[in-house]
């Protein structure tokens, strides 16, 4: 790919790079700085860039480490410790269930999972069930799973234990399943 395509390659991807970085840390002036590095970085690695993904994918791969340096470097106090316990009430999920434990309405057929993935449309309806979640239960979620950052690293930045992790966890899964759903697995047309 040549440098002026390539560039132009970046930049339609900044928008996204942006939500991610301000979803995770939660400091504009920050997340502006960390997809810059992550831009520079891009950059400075074009030739090292194969082809092998997506774009999309290797710089979320390197705004991914970028972020994780700038949580590791932050000396502050967490701001959002004393809103996350709104975000792991589990009773919005019990009517997903019978009283013996066992679905309601079991889940429904997904197909072929590793196909959707592949497919944009599929991420971008992720993107928007993901921007449906609570924002901290988003933040969690994206951390544990995209970020793939520790529970350890996880409850020390929002200072809070790991059984609140697992139940915001656990709400996001639940939320961004029926989110899936709803949106996208329902419609049978989409495969």
């Amino acid at each position: 790919m040549d440098s002026a395509l390539f560039t132009v390659e970046l930049d339609r991807h900044r928008r996204y790079l942006i939500r991610v970085a301000q979803l995770q840390l939660r400091d504009p002036d920050l997340a502006e700085d960390v997809v810059q590095e992550t831009l520079v970085a891009a950059l400075g690695a074009r030739e090292g860039f194969s082809g092998r993904s997506s774009v999309k994918t290797w710089l979320t791969g390197i705004l991914k480490h970028k972020i994780v340096d700038a949580i590791r470097q932050k000396q502050r106090q967490p701001v959002i410790s004393a809103t996350l316990g709104d975000e792991t009430d589990l009773e919005a999920f019990d009517p997903l269930f019978k009283d013996d434990g066992s679905w309601d309405a079991p889940p429904a057929n997904w197909g072929d999972p590793e196909s959707a993935l592949s497919r944009r449309e599929f991420m971008e309806m992720m993107e928007l069930c993901l921007e449906r979640l609570p924002p901290n239960t988003a933040r969690v979620f994206v951390m544990r799973e995209v970020m793939e950052l520790e529970t350890d690293e996880i409850c020390k930045e929002l200072a809070i234990t790991a059984n609140n992790l697992w139940v915001i966890l656990y709400r996001a899964r639940m939320a961004l399943r029926q989110c899936l759903e709803q949106n996208w697995f329902t419609d049978r047309s989409r495969g």
